[in-house]
């Protein structure tokens, strides 16, 4: 993995193999080059805005023109990267073009990329720094772990940010450290995500998680399913008891000094989701490694609290268990018992995510932290009702909701709020338990499964969020996405965390 650092050069003096700037889309399918571009072009002596309209570069969102330099600036390459009309620029779109340079850049080449200093001009320049940094940092990204012959592209041996024309070293330092932590973050939450399910079983993927928690100095705790049965923990203890590998509920601490409230994350960690006896259809198995994404995305996000210098105290739950058939498993109409003493009728095995999420919500409860989020790939209605890109939020506490789509907003990531109607309650109502874990079908899904988990926080300020389409693609994108698990959240969690730091 390619490593990200700051370079004290000018583009065309930076030491690298290729070098990338940009240009807005004009009028007439013609493009603008910005300050940077042009200030390359004047280097290579070649009227960069000629070069660019013979090639017919538009400077479309992610678009990219190739020049060679012929050995006039340090870079062999120049790439021309697009970000779309000028008078819709966003931090995101600058996101994106960067990320498009890292997914165009020569095989096992070192890239560097200029943060402009003129687009977009109203964002404050470590704000750019870090934006492009991630960009980058992201769309470098590959997962080569299982290759005998790794092959994927961008296979990049570095990524180096230069500061763009009118910024100095001081004016986006600070935000090439920023970004490069959140993308090492991120990173990790791939690589859990994209690992086998053979390769990440509840108790193999629990000392993966210390191992990562002790590095960033975090108090870890893991319970056992001894552990697990002494604390009343029945939804995680169902849902693993199909599996040979016996689930595990994880518990990481950053309590810095003097930290002035508690925020706990909660993460499902279903290592893989056979449906249980509730069996899927095999087509409907094959991503199902990633039904851990949650448990990741929390995870990465723990694992830099105190780079970032997050002031307020974090707990992370990592509820892990595999959910399999076998003759130990749940049946269906079998009742569990929840930590604090609800009980479920178990309806559809394959509904198994809030299951072990109401337990470690119950157990987050406990704390009286001043919120709650968690984030699951909980429900296919999520997809359905909103694709592959957008996740669902909701909660019982208007304002931080507002503070997780704000946080969002900021990160580029999507969500969209949906409702916890009362008079839905119903859909869960059991004849022999408390609730039953599933509703009538095909409606609501995602806000019965909202309304399933919000049994379990009480009055905490809490907030669920939904990745079940965006957590994984198979896809990708021309951006800074490449197929498989995409780290959905992390960005979110982290930029809400330092709001709430003050920074």
């Amino acid at each position: 993995m390619s490593d990200i650092a700051f370079a004290e050069q000018t583009p065309a003096d930076v030491q690298a193999d290729v070098v990338a700037v940009f240009a807005t889309k004009g009028e007439n399918r013609t493009s603008v080059p910005g300050a940077d571009a042009v200030a390359v072009g004047e280097r290579l002596e070649i009227d960069i805005s000629a070069v660019l309209s013979g090639v017919r570069f538009d400077g479309d969102l992610a678009a990219v023109a190739r020049i060679p330099t012929q050995g006039k600036i340090a870079a062999s390459l120049v790439l021309v990267v697009g970000l779309g009309p000028a008078e819709k620029l966003t931090l995101e779109t600058l996101r994106r073009g960067a990320g498009a340079a890292a997914r165009n850049a020569t095989k096992d080449a070192t890239l560097a990329v200029v943060v402009p200093g003129d687009l977009p001009s109203e964002a404050p320049p470590a704000d750019r720094a870090q934006t492009v940094t991630e960009g980058a940092g992201l769309g470098s990204y590959a997962f080569t772990t299982y290759r005998s012959k790794p092959t994927e592209l961008p296979s990049l041996t570095a990524v180096k940010i230069v500061a763009g024309n009118g910024l100095s070293a001081d004016d986006i330092r600070g935000g090439v450290d920023r970004g490069a932590t959140v993308v090492r973050a991120t990173r990790l939450a791939r690589d859990l995500v994209n690992t086998p399910p053979a390769d990440k079983r509840p108790p193999v993927l629990a000392e993966k998680a210390v191992a990562v928690g002790e590095a960033a100095g975090l108090r870890v705790r893991v319970l056992d399913e001894q552990a697990l049965e002494d604390g009343g923990f029945g939804g995680i203890l169902g849902v693993g008891r199909g599996s040979s590998a016996p689930p595990r509920l994880v518990e990481l601490t950053y309590e810095p000094d003097g930290a002035g409230s508690h925020v706990v994350l909660v993460g499902k960690g279903i290592t893989f989701d056979s449906g249980g006896l509730s069996l899927k259809p095999p087509n409907a198995m094959s991503t199902m490694k990633m039904d851990m994404a949650g448990a990741a995305t929390v995870l990465g996000a723990m694992s830099v609290l105190g780079d970032l210098g997050v002031t307020v105290k974090v707990t992370g739950l990592l509820a892990l268990a595999e959910n399999m058939p076998s003759g130990h498993a749940t049946r269906v109409s079998d009742v569990l018992t929840h930590r604090g003493g609800k009980t479920v009728e178990v309806m559809n095995t394959d509904a198994e995510g809030r299951l072990v999420l109401g337990d470690a919500l119950a157990y987050a409860t406990e704390a009286q932290p001043d919120a709650i989020i968690d984030l699951a790939t909980l429900t296919g209605a999520q997809i359905v009702a909103l694709g592959n890109r957008i996740a669902g939020v909701m909660g019982n506490n208007d304002d931080l909701i507002e503070e997780i789509k704000s946080a969002a907003a900021a990160a580029g990531e999507q969500v969209w709020q949906l409702p916890l109607p009362d008079e839905y309650e119903d859909h869960l109502r059991s004849e022999v338990a408390d609730f039953k874990n599933i509703g009538k079908p095909m409606q609501a899904g995602t806000i019965i499964g909202g309304l399933y988990l919000q049994k379990f926080v009480g009055e905490v300020p809490w907030a669920h969020v939904d990745i079940a389409g965006p957590a994984f693609t198979e896809e990708g994108d021309s951006w800074y996405t490449p197929k498989g698990g995409t780290g959905m959240g992390v960005r979110t969690l982290l930029a809400l965390l330092t709001a709430r730091s003050g920074g």
